[in-house]
């Protein structure tokens, strides 16, 4: 009962955020009362995490114009507005306050997401959410509180991957600040997670993961492409998205080994014995791409050379899955942004299985 009591006091102090947060959490605690103090606890630290973002929101003009703000920070907030608007006018994405506000949070990343997967399985541990539905990973706001989750899953024998992320949407229940972890990687990196979380807030489809990433990383990667050509700048390089793909189809066609072997009738210790040799399999297929044809670059070797497990492998297939499909729907439209934005609507409405029966057959050369 504490973790309510605290999460009341919160929305005392939340001021105008108070309608929306009881809206999405008074009848979800009123349920999970019942459910046991861990996961009341769980969704307690979800809406501190929220509130205490709504309460870090500046106007980015308000930051923009404060001497006494580092001159780094504000020409990168200046950059970022610049992207918030082409959004706009350009690639047709919500026309609100989010990405024109600022949040310092003064951490790297804010939440860390558990993704978990059976010892033999490749299906992600779901969780469902009254918003956003059904998803492959929990959200903490702190990296402790994500790291006591994913050993307590351990200790159940799952496999666990932990991975931070820079921004979130709340698809437009709240508006959406730039976070001090979006900073880190240039303008051109925030332009894209600015596209990215925006696309989320355009349209979202509950329960599918998959085509919600996948369409929304299309968005950002096409519209990175569209304000660089804008800039008149050059495109992005070739080289590194090369790389990134082929790194990206190494992973995917480990996950499809994987899933053939966890077919198979072996038992538990065999199996271990065989999963670890994929594992190096991969690992020796990723060092023979980079010794061979990038020149010796490795740009993925920290992620490759840390402890390995089927977990680790979930994003990939969450956030790549079907971006070629929805690139050849916005091939179809002749690249008009509200056409192809009609068009993943109306794929969105499909039953779950004819959606993706379409996505797969747009996949197809």
């Amino acid at each position: 009962m504490n973790t309510l009591i605290r999460i009341i006091r919160v929305w005392r102090e939340s001021h105008g955020a108070l309608d929306r947060v009881k809206a999405i959490l008074v009848p979800v605690v009123a349920g999970l009362l019942l459910n046991g103090c861990s996961t009341v606890s769980y969704y307690g630290q979800l809406a501190e995490g929220q509130l205490s973002l709504l309460h870090a929101r500046r106007p980015v003009a308000e930051v923009i114009a404060d001497p006494g703000q580092p001159a780094a920070l504000r020409e990168h907030l200046r950059q970022s507005q610049a992207a918030r608007t082409f959004a706009t006018e350009h690639l047709h994405l919500p026309d609100n306050r989010s990405y024109r506000l600022y949040a310092d949070i003064g951490r790297p990343y804010v939440v860390w997401n558990v993704f978990a997967t059976g010892e033999f399985s490749l299906d992600p541990q779901l969780h469902c959410f009254p918003i956003a539905g059904c998803v492959a990973y929990r959200g903490y706001y702190s990296q402790s509180g994500a790291r006591g989750a994913a050993a307590l899953q351990k200790l159940q024998g799952m496999d666990v991957y932990v991975g931070g992320v820079e921004a979130y949407s709340t698809l437009g229940w709240f508006d959406d600040p730039i976070i001090s972890s979006m900073l880190h990687w240039g303008d051109e990196r925030l332009a894209t997670l600015i596209f990215h979380e925006l696309a989320h807030q355009r349209f979202y489809v509950k329960d599918d993961s998959q085509f919600n990433e996948s369409y929304a990383n299309f968005v950002e990667q096409e519209g990175t492409r569209e304000w660089r050509v804008a800039r008149g700048l050059s495109p992005a390089d070739a080289g590194f998205t090369r790389q990134a793909d082929q790194f990206t189809r190494l992973v995917l066609a480990t996950r499809d080994r994987l899933q053939k072997l966890y077919r198979q009738p072996l038992a538990p210790e065999a199996m271990r014995i065989a999963k670890q040799a994929e594992f190096e399999h991969m690992r020796r297929e990723y060092r023979a791409l980079r010794d061979q044809q990038w020149h010796g670059v490795g740009l993925f070797d920290n992620w490759m050379n840390l402890p390995m497990n089927n977990a680790k492998l979930l994003p990939f297939g969450l956030y790549d899955q079907w971006v070629p499909a929805f690139a050849a729907v916005f091939k179809q439209v002749g690249g008009d942004w509200p056409q192809f934005f009609a068009e993943v609507e109306r794929l969105g409405h499909l039953p779950v299985d004819e959606r993706h029966a379409t996505l797969n057959r747009l996949m197809a050369p």
